[in-house]
């Protein structure tokens, strides 16, 4: 029985979590689990839907609508990253067609470059925008609540793409479920602090941090790790793994990129932030019966051993006795079958 007790549990815990669509790499993922205090989300395509769309061109500098756009979708169509794919679905909404680009450059965190004619264009955050020597201009028009792009050449910026992805229907729910399991939930993100104070607010998350890097991400949670908090880390993307790595279980999106599910413990096969609170409610759950079943283990032996020191203990009773606390921990373990998140 005590040679049962934890991997029965283990066994039919993480099970009862694949079935759910949580897939835990190991046993020291799901013993770390249970007790995280701080879950860290970042917002696109995992508070969001991770599909957005560009929802206003401000033309800057003389220049015209498609042109910019046929500029933007040239670069970005080289990456992978969710705003370029909406700047390249713009372009092909509109029936753009990019050119080739060349000395294509993906600056983490920030956006990319790349040749376009002959041109050097940028097309990325303010902070590109700043570090490259150009100033940010001030558009009075701009929705706050929308992440911007910049296209910039070398001398001045040229147009700004105002780009907008949904929130999932789900997100306001999983911040809930992790309150009431006394678990804070942060936003940790590379977005402008407006963007990532607007979903902040409509989800319920006091604590947003805006404009940080895929590096100061993994920094940040370090920094909380360090302090005593055990820190989970909600990614999909390629900016993420850092922090997915660092954190003490780091969650991937199982509609995100491989290097994130590569790089996190625990991949959650639906996009569904609940699956977040599930997995820890499983590990939870999971080292409960762990508890339960040691103690079924150990309590025949503590009842039986001084009755066969003193002979009263038959070989039969005995026999009956060692199969009842198996069987008891096995039957105690299968009842999380019926666990759902």
């Amino acid at each position: 029985a005590l040679g049962l007790a934890t991997p029965t549990a283990i066994m039919t815990g993480t099970g009862a979590a694949a079935r759910a669509g949580i897939l835990i790499r190991d046993v020291s993922t799901l013993e770390e689990a249970q007790v995280l205090k701080r879950i860290v989300f970042d917002k696109t395509g995992t508070l969001t839907l991770g599909q957005p769309r560009v929802r206003q061109i401000t033309t800057l500098a003389g220049t015209d609508e498609p042109g910019v756009l046929e500029i933007a979708a040239a670069i970005q169509q080289n990456s992978e990253h969710p705003l370029a794919r909406a700047l390249c679905a713009a372009a092909d909404e509109r029936g753009i067609s990019p050119g080739q680009s060349e000395g294509f450059i993906n600056r983490v965190g920030q956006g990319v470059e790349g040749r376009v004619a002959g041109t050097h264009y940028l097309c990325g955050n303010d902070a590109m925008v700043r570090e490259s020597g150009l100033v940010v201009p001030s558009i009075q028009d701009l929705n706050e609540t929308d992440t911007k792009v910049w296209l910039a050449d070398s001398t001045q910026v040229l147009a700004v793409f105002s780009i907008h992805d949904a929130l999932r229907t789900e997100a306001a729910e999983a911040v809930r479920q992790l309150e009431r399991m006394h678990i804070e939930a942060v936003i940790v993100s590379g977005d402008a602090q407006a963007v990532v104070r607007s979903v902040a607010d409509d989800v319920g998350i006091v604590e947003a941090h805006g404009g940080v890097s895929p590096e100061g991400k993994a920094q940040l949670i370090s920094d909380w790790i360090e302090g005593g908090i055990p820190v989970g880390m909600v990614g999909d993307g390629v900016n993420d793994s850092p922090a997915l790595a660092v954190a003490n279980v780091g969650f991937a999106m199982g509609s995100g990129t491989d290097v994130a599910m590569e790089t996190a413990a625990i991949t959650l096969m639906r996009a569904d932030p609940r699956l977040v609170p599930g997995a820890i409610d499983a590990s939870r759950r999971t080292f409960r019966k762990i508890k339960q079943n040691l103690f079924w283990a150990f309590v025949y032996n503590i009842v039986a051993m001084p009755l066969a020191m003193f002979g009263a203990l038959t070989p039969t009773i005995a026999g009956a006795a060692m199969a009842l606390s198996s069987v008891s921990v096995v039957a105690n373990s299968l009842l999380l079958r019926s666990w759902r998140p």
